[in-house]
């Protein structure tokens, strides 16, 4: 097997696991761990991992996305201590827009319930959780259903969501960069998060610390046009500031 060969069978490993091992890499390759590091350092520089301590986990693209069932089994805690965070935030907001995915499925559900709210959003799952929960109206945008996230797409999804008028929208994203803004694989994905981003006052961005300086395909905003981006302690707080530096308030839970 030659290192592109390599390579692939790294990558296809990653997107099949979510993470891979540095020493059970090369125990399974059958090389020294130095070349696993240099191979995962190779990949890293063409976008396809992000090193970890110890290994890498693989980058969202144009040709590979996880699946909101996969997405429910990572980093767990830190998704709901964010959702937490996320419902804290609401303050006196009428309407309020959801994203599609798994994190803010859980603010979805984190939301207070002492007084109406109208929330919008393309995602079934969403939609579906909060759907008997008075005093609470669901809004759910209309479309093409993707079926690994199980949200709406299209013309129809941001057309309706351009008649809209939100007072608080919480975003997620596949990546985060200071250098290339928030970004998803899918452009059809990207034109709803873009829509929901305009027709927002104020606009949250939630996620977990491995989304940071991960680009993907499509740019849907600027980190500057986000109030407050919500994270997990595994984040530096160095780089924290880095975002902050950029106009949004960051808060580590």
């Amino acid at each position: 097997m030659d290192a592109e060969e390599r390579r692939r069978g790294v990558l296809e490993l990653a997107r099949r696991t979510g993470s891979v091992d540095v020493g059970k890499l090369a125990a399974d390759f059958g090389v020294a761990k130095e070349t696993i590091r240099r191979d995962l350092s190779i990949m890293e520089a063409h976008g396809l991992v992000r090193r970890t301590h110890g290994g890498a986990y693989p980058v969202e693209s144009a040709g590979y996305e996880t699946t909101l069932a996969f997405r429910t089994t990572r980093h767990v805690p830190e998704k709901q201590r964010i959702a937490a965070a996320a419902g804290d935030l609401v303050g006196d907001a009428e309407t309020i827009f959801v994203d599609e995915g798994f994190t803010p499925q859980l603010i979805a559900q984190a939301l207070p319930r002492v007084r109406p709210l109208t929330v919008v959003t393309a995602s079934l799952a969403t939609a579906t959780s909060l759907a008997n929960h008075d005093p609470i109206t669901v809004l759910l945008l209309g479309g093409r259903v993707r079926g690994g996230t199980l949200a709406t797409v299209g013309h129809w999804t941001t057309h309706m969501l351009s008649g809209f008028v939100i007072d608080l929208a919480f975003i997620g994203a596949n990546g985060i960069s200071r250098e290339h803004g928030l970004t998803t694989p899918d452009p059809v994905v990207s034109e709803v998060k873009a829509q929901a981003v305009r027709v927002s006052r104020r606009r949250v961005f939630a996620g977990v610390h491995t989304k940071f300086g991960a680009g993907s395909f499509c740019r849907f905003a600027e980190v500057s046009d986000f109030e407050t981006i919500i994270t997990d302690t595994a984040l530096p707080l160095p780089e924290a500031h880095r975002y902050s530096l950029m106009g949004p308030q960051v808060i580590r839970v």
